[in-house]
């Protein structure tokens, strides 16, 4: 009876072994990895990508203007670190995580200037959640030109 009780969870093992491998296999096979960043297509078309960028920068503004102001840094209407209008989003990527993590490059107006900012923000449809994880100027480099790495 031992015997095969362990056989049978011997058995349930492999079949489990296996399906994960076939499940890492066929990732591999279509060029994508569990968790790994995949470009959003048609972005200026995607109203839900467009709503997540609206998202990132009236957090940014909530956040600036709620900080109360500091002698070592500038915070206010005025300065570089002053609200932003938004414009669009012209780029972003998706990496399921817990939740779907966005990596947005956003357009904004900041001083009358037009800029460009990196926003990151996590959705959690199932609990209707959604954060702003980071939000700063973009460096002059493509999200596809910098190293994936998780924040």
């Amino acid at each position: 009876m031992q015997k095969q009780s362990f056989s049978s969870a011997f058995l349930l093992l492999l079949l489990l072994l296996f399906i994960h491998t076939i499940t890492i296999v066929n990732a591999v096979q279509r060029g994508r990895m569990v968790g790994a960043r995949t470009q959003v297509k048609d972005v200026k078309a995607n109203k839900e990508i467009q709503e997540l960028g609206k998202f990132s920068v009236e957090e940014y503004n909530k956040a600036i203007l709620e900080t109360p102001p500091s002698p070592l840094r500038s915070v206010g209407h005025g300065g570089s670190n002053g609200p932003v209008d938004f414009v669009e989003v012209v780029e972003a990527e998706r990496q399921v995580v817990a939740g779907v993590k966005y990596y947005l490059k956003v357009e904004a107006m900041q001083g009358g200037v037009s800029r460009t900012f990196d926003a990151v923000v996590v959705v959690k449809p199932w609990v209707q959640s959604k954060k702003l994880l980071n939000f700063g100027p973009a460096p002059r480099v493509k999200f596809s030109d910098a190293p994936s790495e998780q924040i």
